[in-house]
């Protein structure tokens, strides 16, 4: 018995420090969507959050190589929309273009990537959450 209590002890914690890192990722980024310019294109911030995506071209986002300069591509954000009722579906729209990638001041550049990781922090969560209220139609 002490080792269903033990683990259920483990999940809570967990779950306690998904919570508390989640609450803490969106207050950083949204401070990071006003730093660097985000809320020029999307004027509230929980928009960012319709779309389907965010990508970024001219920097890795792979963990081994995370923020390596992609040499002769530009640095710039790019959000993936969605329209059912459209003729074409999806739709991509640039939230922020800042030059060649390695002519971009370094810090920015960070500030640019973990904007974008912590974007898909967040993006998770709600997806996960999406998910769990469909299963609901299923249970009898």
């Amino acid at each position: 018995m002490s080792s269903a209590l033990d683990r259920l002890k483990l999940l809570t914690t967990k779950m306690s420090g998904y919570e508390m890192a989640r609450k803490e990722n969106l207050k950083i980024l949204e401070e990071l969507y006003s730093e660097i310019g985000i809320d020029k294109k999307v004027e509230n911030f929980v928009e960012l959050f319709e779309f389907k995506a965010i990508n970024l071209s001219g920097a890795s986002l792979l963990s081994e190589s995370l923020g390596a300069i992609k040499e002769g591509k530009y640095l710039q954000i790019l959000a993936i929309g969605y329209d059912k009722d459209a003729v074409v579906k999806s739709k991509n729209v640039s939230l922020g273009y800042f030059g060649r990638a390695e002519s971009v001041d370094e810090e920015l550049k960070n500030k640019i990537v973990e904007f974008i990781i912590r974007y898909r922090f967040e993006k998770s969560f709600i997806t996960l959450e999406h998910y769990y209220e469909m299963l609901e139609n299923f249970k009898k």
